[in-house]
């Protein structure tokens, strides 16, 4: 055989042998790349261990449920999730130690997973704290939340919140464009009908007051997700029952007094793990 055909012989030989070879061990290389973004709900505040390394005004935990998907998954995890932030942390440091979490975003990034919403104008957190307030400068009062405050929280929400989550969205979506984007509404914090004082210190008539709140809020993040082709994960239905109110075992919320953890009104480790759960379902359907 001449040596030129012998050589071209050889030549497709080693590529033919790379390619069998050196492409399927450079595939199985290739790291799924996950971040986590978002408020205390994602960063899984008051569920311990604290996560290593990461700043201690967070609290963020290693068992949340940006941790419990990646690991599930075998993905690489930045989680940048810390307790308190709103869509203005995205953009710029909530500490001095932390940077704006959208730094975490890149083209290299395949799946961002987050709740948020929440901190936004002090609106659902502040809420809770004022309807305990109220019911305690007004014992006795049917709905005195209600009666105070009206339509204000909802309102802010429709008209504040919604709007600067779906602008997060779409940033999200530009700095991580290969990515999906899942965002995890928030479960029940209280029951439906009857309340549990003083564990959850609200008045009865303020139960479907703050009810009526976390629907508006969590409709908002579906409307927000809807318009920027974000996976929105409704915890809604299966956190029934899982409330702040149920027993040790069943809650999924911690409530605010006799919390089984140092945060209360938060998700426990129970939580944090049908959140995981109800993410898993979506990414492996």
């Amino acid at each position: 055989m001449p040596m030129n055909v012998w050589g071209r012989l050889t030549g497709i030989a080693v590529l033919l042998v790379a390619g069998v070879f050196v492409t399927p061990a450079a595939q199985a290389d290739t790291v799924f790349e996950q971040v986590n973004l978002g408020d205390s709900f994602s960063a899984g505040n008051g569920v311990l261990p604290l996560a290593a390394g990461f700043p201690l005004g967070c609290l963020q935990s290693e068992r949340n449920f940006g941790h419990l998907v990646a690991r599930e998954q075998g993905y690489r995890l930045t989680d940048v999730s810390c307790g308190g932030a709103s869509t203005e942390d995205f953009y710029a440091p909530q500490y001095e130690s932390t940077p704006p979490q959208f730094d975490a975003l890149s083209d290299s990034t395949d799946l961002v997973t987050l709740s948020i919403g929440g901190n936004d104008n002090g609106v659902f957190a502040g809420a809770i704290v004022s309807c305990v307030l109220a019911t305690l400068e007004r014992l006795g009062a049917a709905s005195p939340c209600a009666d105070r405050y009206g339509s204000t929280f909802e309102d802010t929400i429709t008209s504040r919140t919604y709007p600067a989550v779906t602008q997060a969205l779409r940033e999200i979506h530009a700095r991580a464009p290969q990515a999906r984007v899942v965002m995890v509404g928030y479960p029940w914090l209280l029951p439906a009908a009857s309340g549990c004082a003083p564990a959850m210190p609200v008045a009865p008539g303020d139960l479907p007051y703050l009810r009526s709140l976390q629907s508006t809020l969590n409709t908002a993040l579906t409307r927000a997700a809807d318009e920027t082709g974000t996976t929105f994960v409704d915890m809604s239905s299966v956190s029934e029952g899982h409330d702040g109110c149920a027993p040790i075992g069943t809650r999924w919320v911690e409530p605010l007094v006799f919390s089984d953890q140092f945060v209360p009104v938060h998700p426990n480790a129970a939580g944090e793990a049908a959140m995981a759960a109800e993410v898993l379902k979506v990414l492996t359907a």
